[in-house]
């Protein structure tokens, strides 16, 4: 199986990775929630080639992860938004960031703090049950075939 076919696999994963699944992509969608939207601005914090970012953009842009809004007429100049296809990959960045906090911190603590605007605190991007709202891991969860993988 080639790259370009593990989007058409019966995995939720394999799909998803046919999009984000570079660490460009990726590194790109972070600064995008930090909040970084220019094309300029990203290939500078990133010191990614021009001609990668061109295309990474272009791909989530395709994909409706990204929107290219419009901020200058004259030249012509634009900025990449988050739709809520790409909001909703929010949860990911933040579960790369625990993960890399935990074991890559190298001793020296994490590099960014997240702080919940709402309660003020810091927090550790933690995943919980949708109904019972308890943490979970992988010992907690049984998998069990879904509509998606039994259909033709």
């Amino acid at each position: 199986m080639s790259w370009d076919e593990v989007g058409e696999m019966p995995c939720s994963v394999a799909r998803s990775l046919a999009i984000v699944g570079d660490r460009w992509t990726l590194l790109i969608l972070r600064n995008v929630f930090l909040r970084v939207r220019r094309f300029a601005d990203l290939q500078t914090q990133l010191g990614i080639p021009r001609h990668v970012l061109s295309t990474r953009l272009k791909r989530l842009v395709d994909e409706d992860v990204l929107e290219k809004v419009a901020y200058q007429e004259s030249p012509a100049r634009y900025e990449y938004r988050l739709t809520e296809k790409g909001k909703d990959l929010y949860p990911v960045i933040l579960s790369l960031v625990a993960w890399g906090d935990k074991w890559l911190d190298q001793g020296k603590g994490p590099p960014l703090l997240y702080r919940h605007k709402k309660c003020g605190h810091t927090f550790r991007p933690t995943l919980a049950c949708s109904e019972c709202g308890e943490p979970i891991t992988a010992r907690d969860v049984a998998v069990e075939m879904g509509p998606g993988m039994l259909a033709d």
